[in-house]
């Protein structure tokens, strides 16, 4: 292995060591509590190396935020309304014990401080629950007047809530099942009698195998 290869390596480990730091940090501090000193402490790294990665708390939390939905893949393979549900329930179980996903969690009524309100986590969901309202419209799977814009931001702004009264409430233990009374509820009014009936819900289909 050539050194240039073995210094790559180092520095994407020094890099995910920051990012993991700064989510745990996020998670516990929220983002007036944290500095990057902590960030650096929780990594045992220097804040040279903090600095050679990153410019400031600003930009990890930004990266943070906006690389949510990468981290959010269903275990099954779906589309349209299925696939709604099993992202949003996956990111409810994920969320659990994932600190970057906390870390989101924590940070979202602070983006003003470090992200453009163009490109927030809050549109990057509704836009790809958006889409899968969009294939739901194609696949005959949604009453006729559905507006699906309009329960995309809902969903998002449901989930939200949820989190938030299930981080006060129980530390998130119980989020998943919010998620999944969320849909239960919402199901009747978006979604076609016959298709209601065979979408799925469960552990299985929020827990990666």
């Amino acid at each position: 292995m050539s050194g240039r290869v073995v210094k790559q390596e180092r520095a994407a480990r020094t890099r995910a060591a920051l990012i993991r730091a700064a989510a745990e940090t996020f998670a516990e501090y929220g983002f007036a509590g944290t500095t990057v000193s902590r960030i650096a402490e929780r990594a045992d790294l220097t804040l040279g190396a903090m600095y050679f990665h990153f410019k400031s708390k600003e930009e990890l939390a930004r990266l943070i935020v906006t690389s949510q939905p990468e981290l959010v893949v269903p275990p099954f393979d779906s589309q349209g309304l299925q696939h709604a549900i099993d992202v949003t329930l996956t990111w409810a179980y994920q969320l659990l014990d994932n600190p970057v996903l906390q870390a989101g969690a924590r940070l979202v009524m602070d983006q003003e401080h470090f992200i453009d309100t163009s490109v927030n986590s809050h549109q990057q969901w509704t836009d790809i629950l958006l889409h899968d309202f969009q294939q739901a419209r194609r696949r005959r799977e949604l009453r006729a007047d559905v507006d699906i814009e309009a329960y995309a931001q809902l969903v998002v702004s449901a989930c939200t809530g949820a989190q938030i009264h299930a981080q006060l409430e129980t530390s998130h233990r119980d989020l998943p099942g919010r998620v999944e009374e969320m849909w239960r509820c919402l199901l009747p009014a978006v979604a076609v009698p016959s298709v209601a009936k065979k979408l799925l819900f469960g552990e299985e289909r929020g827990r990666a195998s």
